[in-house]
């Protein structure tokens, strides 16, 4: 609901749509009827927000309750906050229009390092204060989840509660505890003790950090009534947890404005740079039925024309080729499209082709990851270049004249050969195409390389390894460059500043929350965005703080260093990161769960349980070497 204050700002702006609300499906209540406000924001803009399954799932779940409402907030691009901050308007949510300072919950989800300072800047535009020590009443209350909360400790001076894990059952939990400590009259300190004995919340007052002369961690002390070890949360039955019967339609173009279909959580790989890989297991898969039923539900309820199947890795659900047809037999009467992101070139069966073939062609998209067979292997990657090729001409074969693949660089145990390898692979596919007697003639071939730069994270077996410095990287991508001599190449990568930034803010301690907060007053906002980013403002940032870049994203640490998040429980014993670290720079490879058990010790947190097993997939990947 527009308030008339902000009706006059909207004229001016590029963008109105993404401050109005009022789309379809969104949720309206009155505020009197409810016991507690949840403010749900994205700390990215609403194109980017709104396309984000997350929120999609916690809105719904929240507002199925009779006693709450959950609404939603978006970053405001820069024409709309200048506009706000000089006409005296807080920030507020899209269903109520009221600002983020009269909620009892605010809750942010951490997809990016780099989204970091908006979360600062939208509470300071919201009028809440933005440091948590200034935050003395029980409400607001600020919460965090998302990926980015497995290393919770550089936003620890902003957020009060972190919630690691999945969100279903403990967002609902932490709801009627704040509803029953509202009614009490409580304090807040009240309400945080008994928030701290909830599995999956991490209070981080209650944790006192002290350091070492050198700057590494000495001791991470507990205090009140938190856990030594925090357990993040997760959803034993995808079958019978929340999904939401419709989605919130938005009025303008998002960057993915689609039904999207969860599959499963977790993956299989145990790809040694994937973060996601590891603090997302154990394995837990969907019935096809469930998915079919849930994608039938939101496509009638919103109108897309286009259905999304969303995991780590989709061609490795176990019943893909039954849900595929399943999906076909009504989507395609509708004229919806069926698109499967995520396919591994080591299962894209002859079957799978083939039902792909029914809807319309977009470009393929693959992962190799690494342009030689050697560091494949030290980052696990087991796909071979014979796979790889084998896989694009199946693809031509079908029609198909577009493939993008995608390469990292800074790899730990990474050469110059590595790099040019990249660009001999990319050779390849297109060699393929041209020498595949079956091509239609006249046609020609695109190869898209996107080559990401390697950040260290948390909770995998290269969270101990150093960063590679901006002009390391800089100089990798020009050798790509010099590399590639086809005009059906187009290469593209990431700026070096933004990883450094991003591998900094990865592995970072609490003393980075002064380094946030200044760059953050210097102007730093929407890091994520190469018009936004300034890198020099943060250099001033941790100069004046008295820390280094390099103390963070360049060092190697040791194994028995004691890490930033050191104690939080995500289920991944460290003895098995490891020995995959040591793996890795032997060049050895790990099986993928379905091959063998590597011990990871992920299914403890599931009561034993892991939906990897032994199974063998439909599609015969338990044969991959």
């Amino acid at each position: 609901m527009v308030k008339k204050e902000v009706e006059k700002l909207l004229k001016k702006v590029q963008k109105p749509a993404r401050y109005t609300g009022g789309e379809l499906n969104s949720v309206v209540k009155d505020k009197n009827d409810v016991k507690l406000r949840y403010a749900f924001c994205f700390p990215d803009n609403y194109e980017i927000g709104m396309s984000h399954l997350g929120m999609k799932i916690l809105y719904s779940l929240v507002n199925e309750r009779p006693d709450a409402w959950c609404e939603r907030t978006f970053a405001p691009w820069e024409d709309m906050e200048a506009l706000m901050r000089e006409n005296g308007v807080k920030l507020y949510a899209l269903e109520s229009g009221d600002a983020l300072d009269e909620f009892d919950l605010i809750g942010f989800t951490l997809q990016y390092e780099l989204s970091y300072t908006n979360v600062l800047n939208m509470l300071d535009l919201g009028g809440v204060p933005v440091l948590k020590k200034d935050r003395t009443s029980l409400t607001p209350m600020v919460i965090a989840g998302g990926p980015c909360v497995c290393n919770p400790e550089p936003m620890a001076d902003f957020i009060d509660i972190f919630l690691p894990g999945e969100g279903e059952e403990v967002t609902n939990e932490l709801i009627d505890l704040l509803i029953e400590h509202k009614e009490k009259g409580s304090t807040r300190l009240e309400f945080l003790r008994e928030a701290a004995k909830i599995q999956g919340v991490y209070v981080p007052e209650f944790y006192n950090v002290d350091y070492n002369e050198d700057g590494t961690i000495k001791s991470v002390e507990n205090l009140e009534t938190a856990p030594e070890k925090v357990k993040k949360r997760i959803i034993s039955d995808l079958d019978s947890a929340h999904y939401p019967k419709n989605f919130v339609v938005p009025f303008i173009d998002v960057v993915q404005d689609r039904t999207v279909g969860e599959v499963f959580r977790g993956c299989i790989r145990g790809c040694r740079f994937c973060q996601a890989g590891f603090i997302y297991r154990p394995i837990r898969e969907k019935s096809p039925e469930k998915i079919n039923e849930q994608c039938r539900s939101i496509s009638d309820a919103t109108g897309y024309d286009e259905i999304s199947l969303c995991s780590l890795s989709t061609s490795d659900y176990t019943k893909i080729e039954k849900l595929i047809p399943m999906l076909f037999d009504w989507a395609l009467k509708e004229s919806i499209n069926v698109s499967l992101p995520s396919l591994r070139v080591d299962n894209f069966s002859d079957e799978l082709m083939e039902e792909l073939k029914k809807v319309r062609r977009s470009g393929l998209t693959f992962a190799p990851e690494a342009g030689t067979q050697r560091l494949r292997d030290a980052i696990n990657k087991n796909v071979t270049e014979e796979e790889v090729l084998r896989t694009a001409l199946k693809a031509f074969d079908g029609g198909w004249t577009s493939v993008k693949l995608y390469f990292m660089m800074g790899l730990p145990t990474e050469t110059l050969d590595d790099i040019k390898g990249i660009a001999d692979l990319a050779q390849k596919v297109v060699d393929a195409f041209y020498n595949n007697p079956n091509r239609e003639k006249g046609k020609g071939v695109q190869v898209s390389v996107s080559c990401a730069s390697f950040v260290p994270k948390p909770f995998t077996p290269f969270q101990w390894e150093p960063q590679d410095t901006g002009d390391m990287l800089i100089e990798k991508q020009k050798h790509l460059l010099s590399s590639t001599k086809s005009r059906k190449i187009s290469i593209s990568y990431h700026q070096s500043d933004t990883s450094v930034l991003e591998g900094v803010l990865a592995r970072g301690d609490r003393r980075l929350g002064d380094v946030i907060y200044k760059a953050w007053q210097k102007g730093c906002k929407f890091d994520s965005w190469d018009e936004f980013f300034d890198f020099s403002k943060w250099r001033e940032a941790f100069d004046e703080c008295g820390l280094t870049t390099e103390f963070y994203a360049n060092r190697r640490r040791e194994f028995d260093e004691i890490l930033p998040w050191d104690h939080m429980d995500y289920g991944i014993r460290k003895e098995f990161l490891v020995e995959e670290n040591k793996k890795a720079h032997r060049s050895e490879t790990t099986p993928h769960c379905r091959i063998k058990c590597s011990a990871c010790g992920a299914n403890k947190l599931n009561g034993g349980k892991c939906d990897a097993g032994s199974k063998k997939m439909g599609n015969g990947s338990q044969n991959v070497l």
